[in-house]
């Protein structure tokens, strides 16, 4: 089915080639704190001034350079570690460049954040806070490779827990809510990751015809990555199909499929031990969070009333899943962009699911839409990822496990 979204997410949409920056449409941030609306992927315009594009000077190429572990200095004399070849995004939150490292030429993405208000710093440091906090790499979650903080002409190596003032700065600027420090001066963030050539996984998917192959696939990476990120304390609070990103450039052949990357981490939460027993790991799913927020489409009702756990993110992957192997769409009202996602029709309108079931909990949802979309189990897993109660859902290790089974174990169903 496709419907027109009277009450889509605001699109910002932006040229972007997979990185995880500047992306996709604009998230619907309901925030009971300062931060009340992000809007990653603004138009041209948006934001920063425009610097560079085909054929013009790359001043940024005298400011990122190589820079050491531990010390501040001027950058005058040192040599550029990376080379930024081309811009491939920007908007409110920040400019995307592809890149390549000087001594490998290695293609990196290399995101640089103006930290000239405290929602762009609150999204930058949730982002840094989650990917440092990782202590190994997982193939199906984007990776930061480092992130420099620049001040004027100074720069420094950030690092989790830092003692650094200009650190620290930042930290404050989050918390406050407002600016601390001297705001005649200009400080960035460059974070340098992954870079992911085959865009996001609605551009991805919704060129292609349905394939019964690409699907299992993305079904198994997307679960694994989510187990990854719950098994570490990070709860991304933001997974749609926008924040998936496609990885082409290690394909040797037509057989096989892309790798998924998992990003865009701005709204991500990262839980802390428990007060009783610090050296004992918190569990996501005991970890309570009462900051409303995400893109509504994807949104658990639990989030829209405010408390709320991990159990969101298989929420998010459910309405993801079903989505995906049903082909449901629905047409942004501001830009009119096709887009993945499940929905409820009521009347002419279309209500995200996690409305709706805020609504009224007990509302039989109608899975699959299409008959021969998905056997039994499937449909099954979907019911109990989309449940109203958060305690019926499977939790992210249970789910992998099911949907492996699943994969491997029946092959009557079809997309």
């Amino acid at each position: 089915p496709r419907g027109l979204a009277s009450r889509g997410c605001v699109n910002a949409p932006s040229p972007l080639l997979g990185c995880s920056f500047a992306r996709g449409h604009g998230t619907a941030c309901r925030r009971r704190a300062a931060l009340s609306c992000r809007v990653i992927g603004a138009p041209r315009g948006a934001g920063e001034s425009a610097v560079g594009g085909p054929g013009a000077r790359r001043p940024w190429q005298e400011h990122f350079v190589d820079f050491p572990e531990t010390l501040t200095l001027k950058m005058v004399s040192s040599q550029p570690k990376y080379d930024l070849i081309r811009e491939v995004g920007r908007g409110s939150y920040g400019v995307v460049y592809e890149a390549v490292i000087r001594k490998t030429s290695a293609r990196v993405a290399v995101k640089k954040i103006r930290c000239h208000a405290p929602e762009n710093v609150e999204l930058a440091l949730r982002e840094f806070w989650a990917l440092s906090s990782i202590k190994s790499q997982h193939p199906n979650v984007i990776h930061l490779e480092e992130c420099i903080l620049q001040k004027d002409g100074m720069v420094q190596k950030m690092s989790h827990g830092s003692n650094s003032s200009l650190y620290l700065q930042l930290v404050e600027t989050s918390l406050k809510g407002e600016i601390a420090f001297d705001p005649r001066s200009a400080y960035y963030l460059w974070f340098v990751m992954d870079f992911c050539d085959g865009g996001d996984m609605n551009e991805y998917l919704l060129s292609r015809k349905p394939n019964r192959k690409t699907n299992t696939s993305f079904m198994l990476q997307l679960s694994s990555a989510l187990a990854f990120l719950h098994k570490n304390q990070i709860i991304h609070r933001d997974l749609k199909p926008d924040n998936i990103l496609i990885s082409q450039s290690r394909l040797d052949t037509s057989d096989l499929e892309p790798t998924l990357k998992v990003a865009d981490f701005g709204l991500s939460k990262v839980c802390s031990a428990s007060g009783q027993n610090p050296e004992e790991p918190v569990s996501v799913n005991k970890c309570f969070l009462s900051t409303a927020c995400g893109t509504d489409f994807y949104m658990a009702p639990e989030v829209w009333e405010g408390h709320y756990t991990a159990k969101a993110d298989i929420f998010a992957l459910g309405i993801i899943i079903w989505a995906m192997l049903e082909r449901i769409t629905f047409i942004d009202t501001e830009t009119k962009k096709e887009l993945l996602g499940s929905y409820v029709k009521q009347g002419t309108e279309i209500v995200p699911v996690g409305e709706a079931l805020l609504e009224n909990p007990k509302m039989e949802l109608l899975i699959p839409v299409k008959k021969k979309s998905m056997n039994g189990r499937m449909k099954q897993l979907i019911k109990e990822m989309l449940a109203a109660n958060p305690q019926d859902r499977p939790d992210a290790f249970e789910l992998e496990l099911r949907l492996v089974q699943i994969a491997f174990k029946d092959n009557s169903w079809e997309t």
